[in-house]
């Protein structure tokens, strides 16, 4: 009996200490609910080939880019005794390209007009400034150009960017001039009527490659855009702005280094805006490379890119950041890739760049995009 005894209970023990040591590897591979702080209740994501930098990390080039320069003292334009230098900070969001036409057009014609960001609005207008490449003109008037694509959205398309929360959009574009120069002189007098800038297009060469400033929180923007549309069957560089010509900024080397040379020296940050690159190849060319890091070089601290149609990756360069993409962000007719896309938001400062993230968005079919949902855990 005593023998039966021990032996249930080395078998009780030997049970006790089998659950014990389960109970233990459960403990140490669980992983804990992740607590973040989520920014303007969306979900961040970082595609392939991005990073999330901070300014320590841009501080520190080996990190980054083992090429870099250190990070130069700043130089403020702007002194705004009543803002101190520490509060002197502007969250910037930036998207892709904004095609209001087609069916957008017809959406906003009998939806109204905040149809096209309904989903996006609440988060882009908690941004200080918000920025996008406008893929069409706004007008009633002109002749649509012989081209495999000419673009026109509604007059209405201005209050759909201005219910939006857009400050900035760049006119550098292949489209600007589907209907001529007409239409494009409407774009710009709907835009100005709305309180939206535009950059990078005007009625003479002067007004094309000549900046926009913005002031925000005592930090004063700079905005320059630029086009460099590889060559193809329609010729885009006729339409660069002239003398006495309506057109677009086109992205020459000695324009670039001087249009960012003299924005630096009345502004604390400038942000250049270039439309190039391949439709639909994520992969970064040498010459949107070499492009974006003149601008940098120059004096830039942030080049946000567009025409691919998808999103590219971002770098950290010298003193500066690159998002080579942006990718689509109202666009109809388009499959994945192109709608996946997402709105870049940068920290900026005196300094320049602080932090960066992505907030994740999907471009549905009709060609409105929609904050993607997440789950957040307590």
């Amino acid at each position: 009996m005593n023998l039966l005894v021990g032996r249930l209970n080395r078998f009780i023990f030997l049970i006790f200490c089998l659950l014990w040591l389960v109970a233990c590897q459960t403990s140490v591979n669980e992983t804990p609910a992740p607590s973040k702080e989520v920014l303007l209740r969306t979900e961040t994501i970082t595609p392939i080939s991005t990073q999330t930098i901070t300014k320590t990390e841009l501080q520190n080039p080996t990190t980054i880019n083992p090429t870099s320069s250190p990070e130069p003292s700043p130089t403020p334009a702007t002194q705004n005794p009543t803002i101190p230098p520490a509060d002197r900070r502007v969250i910037l969001m930036a998207v892709g390209d904004i095609m209001l036409g087609r069916t957008i057009g017809d959406i906003i014609e009998k939806e109204g007009h905040e149809a096209p960001f309904q989903y996006v609005a609440e988060t882009l207008n908690t941004a200080d400034v918000a920025i996008g490449n406008l893929e069409c003109p706004i007008s009633d008037r002109g002749v649509a150009e012989e081209k495999t694509y000419a673009f026109r959205a509604p007059v209405n398309a201005g209050k759909s960017l201005a219910f939006g929360g857009f400050d900035v959009v760049s006119l550098a574009n292949n489209h600007t001039l589907d209907y001529g120069p007409l239409a494009l002189r409407d774009t710009m007098d709907i835009l100005h009527t709305n309180q939206i800038h535009s950059v990078g297009a005007g009625m003479d060469e002067v007004e094309a490659y000549s900046p926009v400033f913005v002031e925000k929180n005592g930090l004063r923007l700079a905005f320059l855009a630029y086009a460099d549309i590889p060559p193809a069957v329609y010729d885009y560089q006729a339409w660069e702005a002239g003398p006495n010509k309506p057109g677009i900024a086109w992205a020459h080397e000695d324009r670039i280094v001087k249009g960012v040379t003299a924005a630096k020296t009345q502004a604390d940050l400038v942000i250049v805006l270039v439309h190039n690159g391949f439709e639909f190849m994520q992969q970064v060319t040498a010459e949107q490379q070499k492009v974006a890091r003149l601008a940098i070089d120059s004096g830039a601290s942030l080049v946000i890119g567009s025409h691919p149609h998808v999103l590219q990756r971002i770098e950290a360069y010298g003193d500066g950041l690159i998002a080579y993409s942006m990718g689509n962000f109202v666009f109809d007719n388009m499959l994945f890739p192109p709608n996946y896309s997402a709105i870049l938001v940068v920290e900026l400062s005196l300094n320049g760049i602080e932090s960066y993230e992505l907030i994740d968005v999907i471009v549905q079919l009709n060609g409105i995009p929609q904050i993607m949902p997440y789950r957040q855990y307590d």
